[in-house]
């Protein structure tokens, strides 16, 4: 019915802690950018502009789809109260319990996912830190 206002109030919240992380790291780059040292080796690495901007990917595509698949079925309508579930006290009630338990478990599956995308990145950017040492080191 409405599981995918959970995930879509979190892609929300992560949206804005995008565009504040994608900001900040634009103020840090830019000393940097302007001395010409933008291949650094000591700069390997992922920002968390990437990652936010990984999970929303995972977030907001699945609420897209989501959203999509309740509209076919008639759940979603383009006319308000837009929920179909909200029609009737005893709808609104499964609705909110569908929220709190598929769509909070929705939710936290996705972050989940999104932590084990982000500590094998960060795995294979210290393997690449690691060869570029080694390799500065040698040469």
């Amino acid at each position: 019915m409405a599981c995918f206002i959970v995930p879509a109030a979190e892609a929300i919240v992560v949206t804005a802690a995008y565009v504040a992380a994608k900001k900040k790291e634009q103020k840090i780059q830019a000393p940097k950018l302007a001395d010409g040292d933008k291949f650094a080796t000591e700069d390997v690495k992922i920002t968390w502009s990437k990652r936010l901007g990984w999970l929303l990917s995972l977030l907001w595509g699945g609420v897209l789809l989501l959203a999509f698949e309740h509209f076919w079925h008639g759940e979603v309508v383009p006319f308000p109260p837009f929920l179909t579930a909200m029609l009737s006290p005893e709808d609104t009630t499964n609705m909110l319990h569908e929220m709190s338990t598929v769509g909070v478990s929705m939710a936290v599956t996705v972050t989940a996912v999104w932590g084990v995308i982000c500590a094998v990145a960060e795995a294979k950017v210290k393997k690449i830190r690691a060869g570029l040492k080694k390799g500065t080191e040698q040469g």
